[in-house]
C-alpha cells in the first residue's frame, strides 16, 4: 500500500484569538451549479451553551479544486432570544429549493439541563433559499406545526447535524433525535430520559412535515440517513447513529423513515467515551468495464444504471481485489453544471485552493439497464479512547453490520464532528465520453491540541479510498461467507 497518504486539506473556519470557535460542520453539494455549501455554528467559546449564530462559506468546484468565498453570517437563521445550532441542509431537486433546518435554544440553557429537568426550551426552525444559498428567507418556527403536543414528552431534541436527503419518490428526510421522557414521577422529580433517533419527513416538497417513530431498542442520538438500493431491486432506508454504548448503532426502515426496525450495534465502528457525531453518504457501486483489446485501458465506472460502452464488454460488479489492482488515468477538466437541472450556472476558470489527489473512477453517459447496489462511506474519529484521528470506512453491503472496512485515516490528530458529500466530477478519456469520476468531500473538526481549533475541508476519489484502506486478514462468518466486505459474493448476501 506504500506510505501513508493524507488528502489535501483547506481550513475553512478557524478559532479566533478572542475565543470565538466554529463547531458542528454541515456540507451539501449542489450538482446543478457545481457548488459546495459549508455551514457551521459560530460560538463565543467551544461550549454548546455559548453557541450563537450559523455561518456559511460557498465553494465553486473547478478542474480539481474548490474556490471558496468569504465566510458570512446567516443573519435570518435566528429566533429572538435563542441561539442557533445544528445546521442541517437539504436540497429539493424537484423544486430547486435549498432548506437549512436548525434548532434554536432559549438563552444559554445547555442540553444537559433540559435532559435532567425535562424543561424543553428547543425549537425546530428552517430558512430556505432559491438561489443556491446567496440569499435566505426569514426563519420559520415549525415546532408547533410539526411536533405539536408530542413535545411534552421530549426533554429536548436536535437535528442531524449534517445533511438531509431526498428519495427518488421526492420525500425529503431530516435526521433527528430526541431525549424521550420515560418516567416523570420519581418523588416529584424527572427520573429517566432516553435518546432515540428518528426522521422528520415531507412528501409535498416541504409544505408540510411529519416525524417518524423512534429507533426502539438501543440508545441512539445524532444520526444521518442513506437510501440504499440493493442488487435484488429492493430499497431500504439506512440510519447510522451515535451511541454511548461503545459502538455505532445502525437501523433500517422499509417504509422510507416512518418506522425504523430495531437497531443493532456495529462493532467494527467504535465510539470514543460518550460517543461522537459521524457522517454517512451513499453512492452507486462502481463497475469494471473490461477492454476488448489489450491496448484499451481498464477503467472503473460509476455503478448507476448505464449502458455498455463501445469497444468494451458488459459490466459486472467489481470485487475489492479487482478495484485495488485497477489503475486509471488522472484526467480532470473543469466541473460543469449538469444538464437537466433547474438552475444551471456559469463557471469561470479562476484559481482555487483545494485540490483532489489520486486517480478517479468513471462512468459513461446515461441509458439504464439495471439497478446498482448502494455503497456507503462513513467518517468518524477512529479511536475508542478519545476524539482523535479522523478516518473514513467503506461498506459494500450496508445492512450487514460486519461489512465495514478498516479506516483510512485522513487526518492524524484531534478531530471530532464531520460531514460528507458525494460528487460526480467530469472525466475525460478517449474511450469514455462524458464520464464522471466518483469523488467525496469531507468537512471536519480538527486541531493540534483540541479538535475544536479548525474546521477543515478535504476532497478525494473512490480510487483514493480503495488505495488507502488497510487490508487485514478476514475471518469467516458463521454462514461460511468471508467477513471482509470486498470479498462478499452475491450468494453470501442475505436479504
Amino acid at each position: 500500500m506504500g506510505s501513508r497518504h493524507f488528502p489535501a486539506r483547506t481550513v475553512l473556519f478557524e478559532k479566533e484569538s478572542n475565543g470565538v470557535t466554529y463547531r458542528v460542520p454541515a456540507l451539501i453539494y449542489l450538482p446543478c451549479v457545481a457548488k459546495l455549501l459549508a455551514f457551521a455554528e459560530e460560538r463565543l467559546s467551544a461550549d454548546d451553551a455559548h453557541a450563537n449564530l450559523l455561518v456559511l462559506r460557498r465553494g465553486t468546484v473547478y478542474r480539481s479544486y474548490v474556490e471558496w468565498e468569504d465566510m458570512r453570517v446567516l443573519e435570518t437563521a435566528t429566533l429572538q432570544h435563542h441561539r442557533s445550532m445544528n445546521p442541517c441542509p437539504l436540497y429539493d431537486e424537484f423544486t430547486g429549493t435549498l432548506f437549512l433546518f436548525f434548532i434554536t435554544v432559549l438563552g444559554r440553557t445547555p442540553e444537559a439541563y433540559q435532559i435532567v429537568t425535562g424543561q424543553n426550551v428547543t425549537r425546530l426552525c428552517c430558512v430556505t433559499s432559491t438561489d443556491q444559498g446567496l440569499s435566505w428567507s426569514k426563519a420559520t418556527d415549525m415546532t408547533q406545526q410539526v411536533i405539536g403536543g408530542a413535545i411534552k414528552d421530549w426533554a429536548t431534541f436536535a437535528l442531524g447535524p449534517g445533511h438531509g436527503i431526498q428519495l427518488r419518490s421526492g420525500r425529503l428526510l431530516v435526521p433527528a433525535y430526541s431525549y424521550h421522557i420515560d418516567c416523570k414521577e420519581c418523588f416529584g422529580q424527572l427520573c429517566k430520559t432516553t435518546p432515540h433517533s428518528f426522521a422528520f419527513y415531507s412528501d409535498d416538497h416541504g409544505r408540510g412535515w411529519r416525524f417518524g417513530e423512534f429507533i426502539p431498542n438501543l440508545q441512539t442520538g445524532e444520526c444521518q440517513l442513506v437510501s440504499v438500493d440493493e442488487e435484488d431491486g429492493s430499497n431500504v432506508l439506512y440510519c447510522n447513529a451515535r451511541s454511548p454504548l461503545g459502538f455505532r448503532v445502525q437501523a433500517l426502515s422499509t417504509d422510507d423513515g416512518a418506522v425504523f426496525h430495531g437497531g443493532q450495534l456495529v462493532q467494527r465502528l467504535v465510539e470514543p467515551p460518550h460517543g461522537c457525531h459521524g457522517s454517512v453518504i451513499g453512492f452507486p457501486a462502481p463497475l469494471v468495464y473490461v477492454p476488448t483489446t489489450p491496448r484499451d485501458p481498464v477503467v472503473l465506472l460509476r455503478g448507476s444504471a448505464r449502458r455498455p460502452l463501445p469497444g468494451v464488454l458488459p459490466a459486472s460488479p467489481a470485487t475489492g481485489d479487482e478495484l485495488l489492482t485497477m489503475a486509471t488515468g488522472s484526467h480532470h477538466r473543469p466541473a460543469e453544471p449538469q444538464r437537466g437541472c433547474l438552475t444551471p450556472g456559469h463557471l469561470s476558470q479562476a484559481g482555487g485552493d483545494t485540490s483532489v489527489q489520486g486517480d478517479p473512477t468513471a462512468t459513461p453517459g446515461p441509458a439504464p439497464f439495471f439497478q446498482a447496489p448502494t455503497w456507503i462511506l462513513y467518517s468518524h474519529p477512529t479511536s475508542s479512547m478519545s476524539r482523535v484521528n479522523m478516518g473514513v470506512h467503506l461498506s459494500t453491503f450496508p445492512r450487514d453490520a460486519e461489512s465495514w472496512t478498516e479506516p483510512w485515516v485522513i487526518y492524524e490528530g484531534p478531530s471530532a464532528y464531520s460531514d460528507l458529500a458525494y460528487m460526480e466530477l467530469p472525466y475525460s478519456e478517449a474511450s469514455i465520453s462524458g464520464g464522471t469520476a466518483i469523488a467525496f468531500a469531507c468537512l471536519y473538526e480538527n486541531g493540534t491540541r483540541s479538535p475544536y481549533e479548525q474546521i477543515s475541508f478535504s476532497m478525494f476519489t473512490l480510487h483514493d479510498v480503495l488505495q488507502n484502506i488497510p487490508l487485514t486478514a478476514s475471518t469467516p462468518r458463521k454462514d461460511g461467507c468471508p467477513r471482509h466486505p470486498w470479498k462478499q459474493r452475491r450468494s453470501c448476501l442475505v436479504s
